[in-house]
């Protein structure tokens, strides 16, 4: 090959480049480049270019370009008009050599480039190797051409070396994640969780220290530090690491100290952190839920700086731990704290997350003044009630006496003409017969003087007959009123006389209390501040104090003009009448509440007109 094309370098160095190229360990920006350039010094070549083929619209497109140093660029031109072809019929057949200029000849140098086809780990991938000879004979493209094919394949062994270092890479990666993520799995409690992470994360990836934090209420909060239990949230360190984590917080990255190259990223918080606990190496990396940052990590080395397959590491232990931690993290609050924090997502769902309470609370003013201004509920006064019967009568002892029978108690309910009270009627039997032999006697009397024709005493057995016959009826009257009957339908509302049978009594003393259970009442009782809000001919309803389950209607009949002096309070007698028939377990005498209807108000008076009320005689004068 002549001049000025580039000498070939000595087969020794070809060969130790060739090797380290097969087993580069460098990424693929860095291996093309050299790649190429060993392509174009083996074949003698002044300038090298990467093509390869796009798979999406097979269009050949160049990705690297090689130059020798002090090179002329005569007949460059031709060589780039010239690549497109080259690269197709390299394509098809596998090479392509060719003279640039039309008048070339056997045997005569000139400007010439020759493309050969790189043997790549994926079949479907289509890249080749152009180079160009600024002045070159046809026979020697051959041997130019036979070099660069015998290098072909470097592209192939370094795809496989690369391939399976990235699968050790994974491997090792991954097995790092699965033992990160299984020792915090195994913990039930926040704090242990966070505590087993950090520890986790400083032995496996040889830290000094690793801390964890949780975003709260717009700040960074420390939960855990590596190796330590227990912590003082006032100490400078710990401020200083909230520091450092709110700066990578803020800007929702990895933080790296030392600086990598082309690296935007602001990390002024980290060098100042590094500088002051004098370690080599600063990372943090958010923790994000539903994509968006919830926590940090912070980890500190004292040598060495962070590698990508570290920082991709803790990517994935950070992506796959940040569930975990959340859900033990609201488990292990106090059950008002995860109800607040509940309602606070769901409401960051409509409202948006920022200021969300503050805009709920806004909301939740505006509806309740709406709805205390604007609804009208039924008003109901609310009054104490006794159930009273219309008819109350005492019964009491017809005649002196002595209790014989007694066949009812309080709270019977007995009907009309049954037997309630017996008296003893031995005396009034003697009484009876005594006083009938003196009327026969009398009458015997009287019709012997008339047969005597004695006028006087005949007319004096005759008065004699009618006392003896008066007091007869008498005795008899006594008889029939010595078995007390119910003179209705009624229920007996007092006098227990079981314990005083056989006991004398005197006429008129009374014995037993009855009250008609056709006819009940309801006396409730309306406070004299409430009275001038209930209409005439009002309804309500009334509940019992012994079953207070059940409501029964009620309307006002009477409201009484007069108020009564009442526990230190005036009160007003309303009379109301039960809507339907009473209940037959009903007993005069029994009280609950009445609530009577005055019609609707607004909300807003009714929870307030008592207050105002207050405030108006209180501050008047």
């Amino acid at each position: 090959m002549n001049s000025p094309n580039s000498p070939a370098p000595p087969a020794a160095t070809v060969a130790e480049e060739a090797a380290r190229l097969r087993q580069f360990p460098g990424p693929a920006a860095e291996f093309w480049p050299s790649f190429l350039k060993l392509c174009g010094q083996v074949a003698g070549a002044t300038r090298g270019v990467l093509i390869r083929r796009d798979p999406e619209d097979s269009r050949w497109k160049q990705l690297f370009e090689w130059a020798a140093p002090d090179t002329s660029a005569a007949g460059l031109a031709l060589f780039r008009n010239a690549l497109l072809s080259m690269s197709d019929e390299c394509g098809q057949s596998g090479v392509s050599r060719r003279m640039l200029t039309p008048e070339a000849r056997p045997g005569v140098a000139g400007p010439a480039g020759l493309a050969a086809r790189l043997v790549l780990a994926t079949a479907q991938e289509s890249c080749l190797v152009a180079v160009f000879f600024p002045n070159a004979a046809p026979e020697d493209l051959e041997a130019a051409l036979l070099r660069v094919q015998l290098l072909a394949d470097i592209p192939k062994s370094y795809q496989e070396q690369s391939q399976a270092q990235q699968a050790r890479g994974d491997a090792e990666k991954l097995a790092i994640v699965l033992d990160t993520l299984a020792e915090v799995n195994s913990q039930s409690r926040y704090a242990a969780a966070g505590l087993a992470l950090c520890n986790s994360l400083a032995g496996r990836l040889n830290c000094q220290r690793v801390s964890f934090g949780w975003h709260e209420r717009g700040f960074i909060r420390l939960q855990s530090i590596s190796r330590t239990e227990r912590f003082d949230r006032k100490m400078a360190a710990v401020q200083e690491i909230e520091k450092v984590m709110e700066e990578a917080f803020d800007q929702d990255d990895e933080i790296l100290w030392p600086t990598p190259e082309h690296y935007s990223l602001v990390n002024r918080d980290h060098g100042a952190f590094a500088a002051a606990g004098q370690v080599a190496a600063v990372c943090s990396l958010p923790l994000r839920r539903a994509g968006k940052p919830v926590a940090m990590l912070t980890l500190e080395r004292k040598e060495g700086a962070f590698s990508a397959l570290e920082i991709q590491q803790l990517r994935l232990v950070a992506d796959q731990v940040v569930n975990r931690l959340e859900d033990l993290k609201r488990r292990d609050r106090w059950l008002g704290a995860r109800l607040a924090e509940e309602g606070r997502e769901k409401l960051a769902g409509v409202m948006g997350p920022e200021h969300t309470w503050m805009k709920a609370t806004a909301l939740l003013i505006a509806a309740t003044l709406a709805v205390l201004f604007l609804l009208k509920l039924n008003y109901r006064v609310e009054a104490n009630y006794i159930l009273r019967s219309e008819e109350v009568r005492f019964v009491s002892a017809p005649f002196r006496g002595y209790l014989e029978e007694v066949l009812v108690r309080p709270g019977d309910a007995v009907k009309a003409g049954q037997i309630m009270v017996r008296l003893n009627r031995d005396d009034l039997f003697l009484e009876e017969a005594g006083a009938a032999a003196e009327l026969s006697r009398f009458q015997r009397e009287s019709e012997k003087a008339r047969a005597a024709n004695q006028l006087a005493e005949m007319r004096v057995a005759l008065a004699q007959s009618e006392e003896a016959k008066a007091r007869l009826s008498l005795v008899r009257y006594r008889l029939s009123r010595a078995e007390i009957k119910a003179p209705y339908d009624c229920i007996v509302v007092e006098g227990d006389l079981r314990n005083r049978i056989g006991a004398p009594v005197e006429q008129g003393d009374a014995m037993l209390r009855l009250a008609r259970m056709d006819k009940l009442f309801i006396e409730a009782e309306v406070n004299e501040r409430d009275v001038h809000e209930v209409p005439a001919k009002a309804t309500g309803e009334i509940a019992f104090v012994s079953q207070p389950h059940k409501r029964y209607p009620v309307k006002l009949e009477r409201l009484e003009p007069a108020a009564m002096p009442k526990e230190g309070k005036n009160i007003f007698q309303a009379r109301c009448l039960v809507d339907g028939q009473p209940e037959g377990w009903w007993r005069p005498g029994m009280s609950g509440v009445c609530k009577i209807n005055v019609g609707d108000r607004r909300l807003i008076w009714i929870m307030t007109h008592r207050t105002v009320d207050f405030l108006r005689m209180y501050f008047w004068w």
